[in-house]
């Protein structure tokens, strides 16, 4: 699996749109994400299992509840699974979890995305629940994977992405406002 400090893959690949956008039908509701899309912002990239499932929509819908938290950090969401476009969309028609997620939902059907990052559960075939923040350079800077059945938490997501812009050393359970950690003030309060 891709970790910290290795280059995001290269992708293209087909998306339902976030929002309204997305829930206009076929040739209306689907748009192109590349690795060129978003330029100069943070990515949150993460991937689900399959779409029509019980833990998927939560963690979804979740991220999507925070979509504009990360908006407000310059970070984009992606959310990718393994199903087309066209399943994506019904999936969003017929769930009112996610009918309204203003986050795209990209189709990786040939799994050249998920393969790259080596994140296939090697008998289900299907990605595990990893999730990236990726910089603005193109460099993972955070990965996390969760095995098929166990959802993620997309607040410490949130929570890592502050840590990681403030370019400071953040302790553990640091939050956003807080005071970073001052190793220069640690060794003279020692000594």
């Amino acid at each position: 699996m891709l970790t910290v400090g290795d280059k995001f893959p290269q992708f293209a690949l087909t998306a339902v749109k976030g929002g309204p956008e997305g829930l206009g039908g076929p040739g209306v509701s689907f748009t192109d994400v590349t690795s060129a899309s978003d330029a100069g912002q943070w990515k949150i990239v993460f991937f689900w299992p399959k779409d029509f499932t019980f833990v998927c929509p939560t963690e979804i819908a979740a991220f999507g509840k925070l979509a504009g938290e990360f908006a407000d950090r310059d970070a984009v969401v992606y959310g990718v699974s393994t199903d087309s476009e066209f399943v994506h969309l019904n999936w969003r028609l017929h769930n009112d979890d996610i009918r309204d997620l203003p986050i795209p939902m990209l189709a990786d059907i040939k799994r050249e995305l998920s393969s790259a990052l080596g994140i296939l559960d090697k008998d289900a075939g299907v990605p595990l629940r990893a999730t990236f923040i990726v910089d603005p350079h193109g460099t993972i800077q955070w990965a996390s994977v969760n095995g098929l059945n166990v959802g993620r938490n997309p607040a410490e997501v949130l929570r890592v992405l502050d840590a990681l812009q403030t370019d400071e050393l953040c302790p553990c359970n640091w939050e956003k406002g807080q005071a970073a950690l001052k190793p220069q003030e640690l060794f003279s309060a020692a000594a």
